[in-house]
């Protein structure tokens, strides 16, 4: 079974009250939503291997570490899932970037693709998969089933806030596949929003309300 790890930072729990209030606009909204994720990104990259490496500093040489070979691959699902990227890109610079295009059917509430395009080397990375809401799960599922069908087998999902049927329907479809969440809330309402939350995350980062 996946593990579900929820990062209950000070800083992180402080932003996230920022993010949920009502009055927050879409400017402050972005910020902060780029500064969890950074925050974030430690805790999903702590167990990279290191290896050592013999450097020169100004003084004499050493033995360091540095990440051993293990490469990156962020991977956003459209459109909200944009909002985490630039955190994560500010700790891991060489990482590479994929997108991932799935809408909610407004009557159905199930994910519907109308975009894919990964690294051609997606498959031999370790590949972190972003988007703020976990809410029924079905748009995450549906993006880590589309990883899994081009060879990856290295995947983390990252989410900003999570309700329990979201993460329970990810550990079914995918028990490979551990979750780093900010928050777990309490439930869905009759139109698949997480409750409290904090609204329609694409919405609150892009201004399309």
């Amino acid at each position: 079974m996946s593990q579900l790890h929820i990062i209950n930072h000070p800083m992180v729990q402080h932003k996230l009250t920022i993010m949920r209030m009502k009055e927050t606009g879409s400017k402050d909204f972005r910020e902060l939503l780029k500064e969890i994720a950074l925050l974030m990104g430690y805790e999903i990259t702590r167990d990279l291997p290191l290896e050592d490496v013999e450097i020169q500093t100004p003084i004499c040489p050493m033995k360091a570490m540095k990440v051993s070979g293990r490469k990156l691959a962020v991977v956003p699902i459209l459109r909200a899932g944009l909002g985490m990227v630039d955190g994560l890109l500010t700790l891991v610079p060489v990482a590479k970037v994929g997108h991932i295009g799935l809408y909610r059917d407004e009557t159905t509430h199930q994910p519907v693709e109308y975009y894919c395009k990964l690294p051609e080397d997606i498959d031999s990375r370790l590949v972190i998969v972003t988007d703020p809401m976990l809410a029924t799960g079905g748009s995450s599922c549906d993006a880590l089933t589309m990883l899994k069908k081009r060879g990856c087998t290295n995947i983390r999902l990252m989410c900003l806030v999570a309700s329990p049927e979201g993460v329970k329907a990810v550990q079914k479809a995918h028990p490979d596949v551990d979750i780093y969440i900010a928050a777990l809330d309490d439930h869905l309402n009759e139109n698949a929003y997480i409750v409290p939350g904090l609204g329609d995350a694409g919405d609150r980062i892009f201004g399309t309300k």
